[in-house]
């Protein structure tokens, strides 16, 4: 699936990705999706689109470990987080909930650039600029998180054999 590029700059909060002024919506996850990054881009919550991605510098998700970051920015529809580096409990709450965090090297991707996410080949394809970003190859065990939707839905699945 292919989806247009927003372009974001370094250092990226979890309170411009989710603004703790909207704190009392985290329990209404619907609502509080609709302000999602609305303090970096104003049109951001407005004109997404499903399958389109977000694209950053370096940082992405620093700050606070608030867990809705990601998950209101999967709930918009965007199919991945394309950044140069996370802050790391983003990261790895963006894996946990099935939207995936790929970390490449993202300058040469402009703002509006269609882009292809094929997880399994670690490339991105740009399709409007017709290049291709590699990026490292995920554990086995992240890859199979994110192909069951997220941990939750892994560890539904596959539990039992967690135990042995």
């Amino acid at each position: 699936m292919a989806g247009r590029s927003w372009k974001f700059n370094d250092n990226i909060s979890t309170d411009e990705i989710s603004p703790g002024r909207y704190v009392g919506l985290r329990s209404n996850l619907p609502e509080l999706a609709k302000h999602t990054l609305e303090d970096a881009r104003k049109e951001f919550p407005l004109e997404v689109k499903e399958g389109d991605f977000v694209v950053a510098g370096k940082n992405f998700g620093m700050g606070s470990s608030r867990e809705q970051a990601p998950l209101v920015i999967k709930m918009c529809g965007v199919r991945a987080v394309l950044a140069q580096s996370f802050a790391r409990i983003f990261y790895r709450n963006a894996i946990n909930i099935g939207m995936p965090a790929i970390i490449c090297d993202t300058a040469r991707i402009s703002e509006g650039d269609i882009l292809e996410l094929d997880l399994s080949n670690s490339k991105v394809v740009d399709k409007t600029k017709n290049f291709e970003l590699t990026f490292p190859r995920m554990s086995k065990t992240m890859e199979a998180i994110l192909n069951e939707g997220g941990l939750l839905a892994y560890v539904e699945k596959y539990g039992d054999l967690l135990l042995a």
